[in-house]
């Protein structure tokens, strides 16, 4: 089955799903590009893992009970006291979150990104001409995650290295705002070469995801990515339909409007 949305499904928001979606959509766009940029590139699905740390700004962890010294040999009285054996309880600390995820990058192959320190280069040291990215509610949401992506953001962003920047989710602070924005989503498209100048795609959820051409090297094609027929392929050979309840609304929800526009989509596709 295929999603009723002519463009971005914003039921494939919902916070249980997104995740799926997430890595499934990097895939997705991986196996896209493979044949259209080989052999002169080689697109790797990369990792990253963090820990959400959740701390406030400035908090500084003292211990309860140190042992220090010696500071001087001087023997030291020691009281006794009877010992008390009582039964503990069981308590829950706080666990930092380990957060995992995907992005893409375009390496060139055959290259050494030793040559020169303003190219990112991968684990084999081989160029990487293209970072993509798809952002997700930690990005756009955890302090700490918006801090720590922010950093990897600025690094890219400062080296000869061309960034994408897919934004499909409405909840959570954007990275980019222009006047007068009134769309639900978009995509960054920063070509080096055009720096700090950018393109930026924005769409709403009754339009179709705008194609993009994929910045490479400039004596390269950029080839078209249509992500909005591979998101819409991906949810059919993937059968979220299987996983959605369109007789609710989608979270976040949308306004007025667009719920009434929404809400007759769905009964015309018949799923409502």
């Amino acid at each position: 089955m295929l999603t009723p949305f002519p463009g971005m499904d914003p039921y494939l928001e919902r916070p249980n799903l997104w995740a799926n979606v997430h890595s499934s959509l990097i895939t997705a766009i991986r196996d896209y590009l493979v044949p259209r940029l080989r052999p002169r590139y080689f697109v790797a699905v990369e990792e990253r893992s963090y820990l959400d740390d959740s701390s406030p700004a400035g908090f500084m962890a003292v211990p309860d009970v140190g042992v220090v010294g010696p500071y001087s040999a001087r023997p030291v009285a020691v009281l006794e006291w009877p010992a008390t054996i009582a039964e503990p309880q069981i308590v829950e600390l706080p666990m930092p979150e380990q957060i995992r995820e995907t992005y893409l990058s375009i390496q060139e192959v055959g290259s050494s990104a030793l040559a020169t320190d303003m190219w990112l280069d991968s684990d084999d040291g081989l160029k990487v001409v293209t970072i993509l990215e798809i952002l997700s509610p930690w990005n756009k949401g955890s302090r700490e995650g918006r801090a720590q992506y922010t950093r990897k953001r600025e690094a890219v962003i400062n080296s000869y290295t061309n960034l994408v920047e897919i934004d499909l989710l409405r909840a959570g602070q954007r990275f980019v705002r222009t006047c007068n924005d009134n769309s639900h989503y978009n995509i960054l498209v920063s070509p080096a070469p055009m720096r700090p100048r950018a393109q930026f795609y924005t769409f709403t959820v009754r339009q179709s995801i705008p194609a993009f051409r994929l910045p490479l090297q400039d004596n390269d094609e950029w080839p078209l990515l249509d992500l909005n027929t591979i998101l819409h392929d991906l949810y059919d050979r993937a059968g979220y339909d299987l996983r959605i309840n369109y007789g609710v609304a989608p979270v976040p929800p949308l306004d007025e409007d667009d719920t009434i526009w929404l809400d007759k989509l769905l009964r015309q596709a018949e799923v409502r």
